[in-house]
C-alpha cells in the first residue's frame, strides 16, 4: 500500500571543508552520525535520542506493509540521481534497497543504516507513474556508530561480500550518495537472497580505503527504463525477467523544518584543565563560531575529505560544557567614576582638561549650594528660637556707703558681745565670740519653745497650769531666784511666762517645761532643735532655767534667738514690764528695772553665775525718719565686781553705754532719688532699656555703714516690649523689718529685639 514515509531532513554541522569549492566525487562517501561527546552540535544527541523514542513507536505499522516485487535486471545503466531517494533502475540496487528498508523496519534506532538520500531532500523518478506505490525510504538512525571499524570498500562493480563469503545484508549495505557506475548489474544479489543478520562483532580496525571514483556517463550510453504500468515490461527487458512495476517513491513528505530558537551555546568552552582542578594555570576561552547547518543532499555532492586526524585523548575525553549554565566572568566590578566623568559619559561628552581654575571653579560650584542651604537653615532656626527671657539689673555701683567716717562704739573692755540694727545690720562686735556660760539668758529659748508651740494672741491669756509638788519644793530654795508658789494653785500661761521672765524664777521654768514635753529633758532637746532651726551653731541647752554652768552660747547665737522672740507682741510686752503684781504671787519686780526705765530701752533678759559673770541680753528702739527701728544687743562675762549683785549691774551699765551710742549714731540717707537711674532692662540679645525709680528711697544707718541696693522684678515677668513709665519692677535698700522699697519704670519704650540680633545671636 502507498504508505506515507517520514523522511527526516539530516543536519550535519558544518564543517571547514564546507567552505571549500565542491569537487568531482571521488567514490562513495559514507556519513556517519556523530555521537555525544563528539564535534557535533551540543544537541545533536538529544535530539537524536528523542526522534528515536518517537520512531520505536511509531515505526510499528497499522497496516501490512506492501509485498516487495521481485528484482529486475537490465543492462541499461543506471540514470537515477543522489537526489532520488537512493534508487537505481537496476533490480541489484532494488532488491539491496528493499532489503536494507526491510532491515531498517525491524531494527532498532541505533542499527538503521542511513539512506544515502537521507541527508537532503527526497524526490521521486522523473518519469514514475502517478499511481505507482511509493518505496520505503531508508532512516539515517540505522547508520553505522562512529566508534565502529569498517571493512574495505569493495570495487566498483563487484558486491561486498562478508568473511564467509555472502552477501551483504541490508543494514550493511554501502550508504553512497553518487551514482552508481555505468554497467549491467548482473552480479548484483537477488532481491529474495537472504539478508545476513547484523553482526555486533567487532570488525577488523582498517583504514578506509578511498573509493575508486566511478566514470562519468557518457552522453551516448543507454539510460536505464523508468518503470511502465503494472503488467507491462519495459523496453529492452530480458525476457523471463518480471516485468512486475518497481515499488517507486511517488510522493515524499518533506519533514517540516521545527522554529530557530536562539539556544544557549558554548561560544566560549574552556579546556579541561590539565594540570588538575586545583591548578592555579590560567585559564583561557577559545572562541568557537557557530556554523550554519548545510543538507546532506549538498554536503553529499563535495568531495570526501581525507579523514581527520585523530584528537588527543584528554581533549576526546572532555565532557561537553553544560547548555544551561550561563558562563560566568571572573572580571572584577570597576569603581565608581567621579561625578563629572560620569556626567561626560552619559553625555557623551569628553571632561575638559584638569587645572587649577577649573578645580577651584569646580569645588566653588559644589560647595556655595551647600553653603547657602546652611545659611536659609540657620537663619530659619535662629528666627525661631524663643527669645531669652529680660531681665533687670543694677546699674553702676550696687551699694551705699553713709557719709560721716567710721563708727565709734564703746566697747567694753571684758567679756563678748555684740550690737544689731534689726533690718538693717550689724553695728559691730567685740571679744572672742566663742560659746560661754550665760546663766538665766537661758530662760529666752524657754519662753520662745512655749510661745511657738502655745501661741498667745492680743489679750489671749492661754490656759491654766497647775502647780505641781515639785514646783512648790523648788520655791523654797535659798540660793535660786524662784517664785512663791504653792502646790494646787492655778496659773495662766501669760501669769507664768511673767513669773519666768520677770523675776527670773526657776521653779517656774522647769514647771513650763513639765508641762509643755513632760519632762524636762524632753523639754531641752525641743530647745537644742529649735536653737538649730533658728541657725545658732554655737549654742548648746541643758537645763530650761541656766543654772548649770553647762548651757553655753555666742552674741552672734543670742542676737539671732532675740530678733525671733521679738516677733511675738506678748513676749515683747512681757520683757518691757519693769514691775508686776500677780494674784496668789504678790509684787514682782524687774532685774533691770533700772535700765528699763530709761528712755527707748525694752528689755530682755538678764543672768549671772559666778561661772557666767554678768550677762544681759537687751533691745531698744530708736525713731528715724518717723520710723521705728529695733536696736538688739548683748553683753556677755562682766566679772570686774566683787559680787555677784554688781557683776549683774556692771553688764547692765555697759549696755547702756552701747545703747546710747546705737540710738545716737542711727541716721537716715537719700540712697535712692526720685527719677534717678538705678539699672536697666536687658534683653539678652544686647538690649538695654534704662528704668528710674519711681519716689526717694531714705535707707537707716550709721556712718561709713555701707548699704545693698537690689533691682528686683517683684514677683512678676520682665515683657519683652513695653511703654515708657511702665512699671517693671521695684528698688530695695536693708533686710528684714528695717527693708525699703520702690517701684521702678521704664524711661523709654522697650522694644523686641530685631531681626539682625536674632539673626546674629549665639548664645
Amino acid at each position: 500500500m502507498d504508505q506515507p514515509t517520514a523522511v527526516f531532513k539530516t543536519v550535519a554541522p558544518r564543517v571547514p571543508e564546507d567552505d571549500a569549492e565542491p569537487a568531482e566525487p571521488s567514490g562513495p562517501a559514507e556519513e556517519s552520525i556523530p555521537e555525544s561527546g563528539g564535534a557535533a552540535a551540543p544537541g545533536g544527541d538529544r535530539l537524536k535520542q528523542a526522534v528515536a523514542a518517537w520512531v520505536a513507536t511509531a515505526g510499528k505499522p497499522t497496516e501490512p506493509a506492501a509485498p516487495t516485487e521481485p528484482a529486475r535486471e537490465t543492462s541499461e545503466p543506471a540514470d537515477a540521481s543522489p537526489g532520488t531517494g537512493g534508487e537505481t533502475s537496476g533490480t541489484g540496487d532494488e532488491a539491496s534497497a528493499r532489503a536494507e528498508e526491510a532491515a531498517s523496519a525491524s531494527s532498532g534506532p541505533e542499527e538503521r543504516p542511513e539512506a544515502p538520500g537521507a541527508a537532503g531532500e527526497p524526490v521521486a523518478a522523473p518519469d514514475a507513474p502517478t499511481g505507482a506505490p511509493k518505496a520505503a525510504e531508508p532512516t539515517w538512525f540505522a547508520a553505522t556508530k562512529p566508534g565502529e571499524p569498517k571493512t574495505d570498500e569493495p570495487k566498483a562493480g563487484e558486491p561486498k561480500t562478508d568473511a564467509s563469503g555472502a552477501a551483504p545484508s541490508a543494514s550493511e549495505a554501502p550508504r553512497s550518495e553518487v551514482p552508481a557506475p555505468a554497467g549491467p548489474k548482473s552480479d548484483a544479489a537477488p532481491a529474495d537472497a537472504p539478508m545476513a543478520a547484523p553482526s555486533d562483532a567487532p570488525k577488523p580496525d582498517t583504514p578506509k580505503a578511498d573509493a575508486p571514483k566511478p566514470d562519468a556517463p557518457k552522453p551516448d550510453a543507454p539510460k536505464a527504463e523508468v518503470p511502465g504500468p503494472a503488467g507491462t515490461e519495459p523496453a529492452g527487458a530480458e525476457p523471463g525477467v518480471s516485468e512486475e512495476p518497481v515499488d517507486q517513491p511517488t510522493t515524499m513528505f518533506r519533514a517540516v523544518r521545527p522554529p530557530v530558537v536562539d539556544q544557549p551555546t558554548t561560544a566560549l568552552k574552556l579546556p579541561r584543565d590539565l594540570a588538575g582542578p586545583d591548578s592555579d594555570s590560567e585559564r583561557t576561552s577559545t572562541f568557537v563560531p557557530l556554523r550554519p547547518d548545510v543538507p546532506a543532499d549538498q554536503k553529499a555532492a563535495k568531495p570526501q575529505a581525507a579523514a581527520p586526524e585523530p584528537r588527543p585523548k584528554a581533549e576526546a575525553a572532555a565532557p561537553a560544557p553544560a547548555l544551561t549554565e550561563p558562563e560566568r566572568t571572573r572580571q572584577q566590578p570597576l569603581p565608581p567614576l567621579p561625578p563629572l566623568d560620569l556626567l561626560a559619559e552619559l553625555t557623551n561628552t569628553p571632561p575638559p582638561p584638569p587645572n587649577a581654575w577649573r578645580t577651584t571653579l569646580r569645588r566653588v560650584r559644589i560647595w556655595t549650594p551647600l553653603v547657602l542651604l546652611l545659611l536659609i537653615v540657620f537663619a530659619i532656626v535662629q528666627m525661631v528660637r524663643p527669645l531669652p527671657a529680660p531681665a533687670l539689673k543694677l546699674s553702676g555701683t550696687p551699694t551705699y556707703t553713709f557719709a560721716g567716717g567710721p563708727l565709734k562704739m564703746p566697747w567694753p573692755g571684758e567679756g563678748q558681745g555684740a550690737v544689731e540694727i534689726e533690718g538693717v545690720g550689724s553695728m559691730g562686735t567685740y571679744g572672742a565670740q566663742k560659746p560661754a556660760p550665760i546663766a538665766s539668758v537661758t530662760k529666752t529659748m524657754t519662753a520662745y519653745v512655749i510661745l511657738r508651740d502655745h501661741p498667745l494672741k492680743g489679750n489671749q491669756k492661754g490656759p491654766r497650769i497647775t502647780v505641781d509638788q515639785k514646783a512648790a519644793d523648788q520655791a523654797k530654795a535659798a540660793h535660786e531666784s524662784t517664785a512663791p508658789v504653792k502646790k494646787g494653785q492655778t496659773y495662766t500661761e501669760k501669769e507664768l511666762l511673767q513669773l519666768l521672765m520677770i523675776p527670773s524664777a526657776n521653779n517656774v521654768a522647769r514647771l513650763l517645761a513639765r508641762w509643755d514635753a513632760g519632762s524636762e529633758q524632753a523639754f531641752v532637746d525641743k530647745m537644742n532643735a529649735a536653737a538649730k532651726e533658728l541657725g545658732m551653731t554655737q549654742s548648746r541647752y541643758t537645763d530650761p532655767s541656766g543654772l548649770l554652768d553647762s548651757t553655753v552660747s555666742t552674741p552672734q547665737d543670742q542676737l539671732k534667738l532675740a530678733k525671733a522672740v521679738m516677733k511675738f507682741d506678748v513676749f515683747r510686752e512681757i520683757v518691757d514690764m519693769p514691775n508686776a503684781t500677780i494674784e496668789g504671787v504678790g509684787y514682782i519686780e524687774n532685774n533691770n528695772s533700772r535700765l528699763l526705765l530709761k528712755d527707748g530701752v525694752t528689755g530682755i533678759k538678764t543672768g549671772s553665775s559666778t561661772p557666767a559673770g554678768g550677762n544681759l541680753l537687751w533691745s531698744a528702739n530708736t525713731v528715724v525718719d518717723g520710723r521705728t527701728h529695733r536696736i538688739v544687743g548683748i553683753v556677755m562675762g562682766a566679772q570686774n565686781a566683787e559680787t555677784l549683785n554688781k557683776k549683774l549691774e556692771l553688764s547692765l551699765d555697759y549696755s547702756y553705754e552701747l545703747i546710747k551710742q546705737a540710738q545716737g549714731d542711727t541716721t537716715s540717707a537719700a540712697v535712692v532719688k526720685k527719677g534717678q537711674v538705678v539699672g536697666y532692662v536687658d534683653d539678652g540679645l544686647g538690649g538695654q532699656t534704662p528704668v528710674v525709680a519711681t519716689k526717694e528711697i531714705k535707707a537707716v544707718g550709721w556712718p561709713g555703714l555701707k548699704v545693698d541696693l537690689e533691682l528686683t522684678d517683684g514677683g512678676k515677668a520682665v515683657p519683652h516690649s513695653g511703654k515708657a513709665g511702665d512699671v517693671v519692677g521695684t528698688v530695695s535698700v536693708g533686710e528684714g523689718a528695717g527693708r525699703i522699697s520702690a517701684p521702678v519704670a521704664l524711661r523709654s519704650d522697650l522694644v523686641e529685639p530685631g531681626f539682625d540680633k536674632k539673626l546674629t545671636r549665639v548664645g
